[in-house]
């Protein structure tokens, strides 16, 4: 089993920044992604971006697009998901996840999450 675990979350201005981490154990398959996730009260989860094991792709949803930046530190086993220009329909709660598949759309495993909110 994958466990993962999300830090990082907090209350950011608008427009401001702020990086979420996601550590992990267990072995990844190369065949495998790693996504970040988010949820809003009274909202589905709505997938953000994802990174895949194997060649390090990431692919963001359009929404923040530009905006958020998927990266990794594979020797500490860490994902990161690097967040600018934020807004307040950013505010949710971001989860990390891991996808068996290298195509961001089965996610076995998934994090407790961490509150992110963007407020003045």
């Amino acid at each position: 089993q994958v466990r993962l675990v999300e830090s990082g979350g907090g209350l950011v201005q608008p427009g401001g920044s702020l990086r979420l981490s996601c550590t992990h154990s267990g072995l990844l398959s190369d065949d495998s992604a790693l996504g970040w996730f988010r949820q809003a009260p009274g909202k589905e989860r709505e997938g953000v971006g994802c990174i895949t094991t194997r060649h390090g792709r990431t692919y963001y949803t359009n929404s923040v697009k530009g905006r958020f930046t998927i990266s990794r530190d594979n020797a500490n086993n860490t994902l990161y998901l690097h967040m600018t220009s934020l807004k307040p329909e950013d505010t949710a709660v971001y989860y990390c996840g891991y996808d068996h598949s290298d195509l961001c759309d089965l996610y076995d495993y998934w994090g407790q999450g961490t509150q992110v909110t963007v407020s003045s």
